[in-house]
């Protein structure tokens, strides 16, 4: 028989070989997915008592010819009678899982292929394409051929006795790469890994216990004994898990398992992850998959260890946005669903409603854990708190239901390593840490050792200081700041503890104004004045003899517009900026003003600012080196 093939263009192969699918690649997964459908609808008979006879191995099998250019994918499923062929290859774009479907409603396999369109892929990188089929009916073995042009050959083919379907490529030259075994393996392991019919593909070396050689080994008394010799075996490759941990029942599997799969997915990742959501919806949506909390700390790397979305257990992408709300793109796993529109590449999300409830269900279900772990185990909960609060955080600044929910159990921890709710802690600092206009004051450091003076001086008043040391904490304490009235964070360098908890008594002054005035030029020479401004303050007399400060609100909105603060360009553009603070009833600044050697006097100046430098981590390089020098000469 010779024909034409049922398209309205002469160039729908051009189309097809340019633009049918994003990655050429693509083909292996489409022809291993027809496979594989073909082997679930003979299933789905025999277990409807349709098929005569015993299924027999339906393993699929992929192969390799180098030498004749050929890559070859095997199946013993279902197969085609030379009407199936007609209908299904010769008419571009109807698919047969579809009508397959349309007539057995009830059967319970999931299919893969719904576009009819996947089979074709296979002309991006061959130049001539064979399919050798036998129907699992009583007819004629069917030998169909194309090279990649409107025109077909199909004729009966005795010589094909087997049930099932065998799709050859003839290879292109321009696509030698998939006649490599190594690349065809790859390509078998990221797209059909988890695949729900074992694939076949060549083999592979193994070592195992010799049954007839043996060695002479010590037997630990003097004598010797025989043992087993270790020799290599060659044994079918099968590349696929047919039964991944998200298929399996929550109840079924313990942390080890859970565990397993994780490594299993991210071999590359030694670290186990936190915990595990497993996902089992089948209503308004069929939704599997397992999310695993890895360890994040203070980085944010979601270009690593991506979540898998996987369409009956055939890899689609994992770039998965739109699928996963976008704080939850730091975590790792695996979701499956075939109610997740995909154009007829498979690689690219489609807008559609299921999508949102989809999304919307895991932002749910991610709340609800980490509630449950909050409420059930506090303890536990607190253990993980800081590797997982960057996600909380995130979640909260993105998603105004997650943080609804998350303002429950996200916690805060101070600098003596103490937990507490958001709730909890305002209780704690609220009798000492208001300030004259009824403001709630959360003081705040973002590193121990660096920030330890001034942490110390709050702490000599009595005030507990939180340790918020996130990439995100800027924008969090923001947010946090919205959503509590009469709340104001601040970090324990913004300002002299005096004035972040204002109060209404004041400190009197030991100078006054006019000598205050006649010192501020004098200090004011040493320092660079684009950098510093001088102010002069009135401080406990044993406080230090100069502060450096920095500016809470031009601080956290530098921060914001680094990290990505929408419409703060402005704030990431100015230089930066500090507050040089003299404490006028300190004895060394009234030492300063009644010092009549101005060589002295500015020697002095210059050692007390280095001195505030230096508490803040500012003094570095040659300024450093010239302090030390400095110092040990006035010693």
């Amino acid at each position: 028989m010779n024909g034409n093939l049922n398209v309205q263009t002469e160039n729908i192969f051009p189309v097809i070989k340019k633009f049918l699918y994003s990655d050429h690649e693509i083909f292996l997964r489409e022809l291993v997915s027809n496979a594989i459908d073909a082997t679930q609808k003979l299933k789905a008979l025999a277990s409807r008592g349709e098929l005569q006879g015993d299924a027999g191995d339906l393993t699929v099998e992929v192969a390799v010819d180098s030498k004749n250019k050929t890559l070859t994918v095997k199946d013993r499923g279902i197969g085609m009678t030379a009407d199936e062929v007609e209908k299904y290859i010769n008419q571009i774009a109807f698919s047969g899982a579809t009508d397959f479907l349309d007539k057995y409603k009830d059967v319970q396999e999931n299919l893969i292929g719904h576009f009819g369109l996947g089979f074709y892929s296979a002309f991006m990188v061959a130049d001539k394409v064979e399919i050798f089929s036998k129907s699992y009916q009583d007819a004629p073995a069917i030998h169909w051929s194309c090279e990649g042009n409107p025109q077909f050959t199909m004729e009966e083919d005795p010589s094909h006795t087997d049930r099932g379907t065998d799709i050859v490529l003839h290879i292109a030259d321009d696509c030698k790469e998939f006649l490599d075994e190594q690349q065809v393996l790859q390509l078998l392991r990221k797209y059909c890994r988890f695949m729900p019919i074992a694939i076949r593909f060549g083999e592979e070396s193994v070592w195992v216990d010799s049954e007839t050689e043996f060695d002479e080994v010590d037997d630990g008394n003097g004598g010797k004994k025989k043992q087993p010799k270790r020799v290599e075996k060659k044994q079918p490759r099968i590349i696929n898990d047919t039964d991944p941990a998200w298929k399996k029942s929550p109840a079924n599997l313990t942390d080890e398992d859970y565990k397993k799969f994780y490594h299993e997915l991210y071999p590359m990742n030694f670290e186990d992850p936190l915990f595990q959501i497993h996902l089992n919806v089948d209503y308004p949506f069929n939704l599997t998959g397992i999310l695993y909390f890895p360890k994040v700390r203070k980085t944010i790397d979601p270009t690593r260890n991506k979540i898998q979305l996987y369409c009956n257990q055939v890899f689609v992408t994992d770039s998965v946005e739109g699928v996963v709300p976008d704080y939850l793109m730091l975590l790792h796993g695996v979701l499956d669903s075939p109610d997740i529109p995909l154009n007829v590449s498979r690689s690219y999300l489609q807008s559609d409603s299921n999508v949102k409830k989809i999304s919307g269900h895991i932002s749910k279900k991610v709340a609800d854990k980490l509630e449950e772990m909050f409420k059930n185990d506090r303890k536990d909960f607190e253990d993980k708190w800081d590797d997982i609060k960057i996600f909380v955080e995130y979640g909260m600044l993105t998603d105004e239901k997650f943080c609804e929910r998350a303002l429950k159990f996200a916690l805060l921890k101070n600098t003596e390593g103490q937990y507490f709710s958001l709730a909890d802690y305002r209780d704690k600092i609220k009798p000492l840490q208001t300030d004259k206009d009824k403001n709630v004051i959360y003081l705040y450091a973002n590193d121990v050792e660096e920030q330890h003076v001034y942490i110390a001086k709050a702490k000599a008043k009595g005030y507990d200081v939180l340790l918020l040391d996130s990439v995100l904490t800027p924008h969090w304490v923001n947010l946090l700041e919205q959503k509590n009235e009469k709340s104001r964070f601040v970090r324990v360098d913004a300002d002299t503890i005096e004035k972040l908890i204002a109060h209404e008594d004041s400190i009197p002054e030991k100078m006054s104004k006019e000598d205050q005035e006649k010192l501020k030029p004098i200090i004011e020479a040493e320092v660079d004045k684009k950098k510093f401004t001088v102010q002069m303050e009135s401080l406990e007399s044993d406080d230090q003899p100069m502060v450096i400060t920095q500016s809470e609100f031009m601080r956290r909105y530098k921060e914001m517009a680094a990290t990505g603060g929408g419409g703060m360009g402005f704030y990431g553009e100015l230089p930066e900026s500090y507050n040089l603070v003299v404490n006028v009833n300190h004895p060394l600044i009234e030492q300063v003003l009644n010092e009549s050697d101005a060589d002295k006097q500015k020697q002095l100046v210059h050692q007390l600012t280095d001195l505030a430098l230096l508490s803040n981590g500012l003094l570095k390089g040659e300024a450093l080196t010239e302090f030390v020098k400095r110092s040990i000469k006035m010693i």
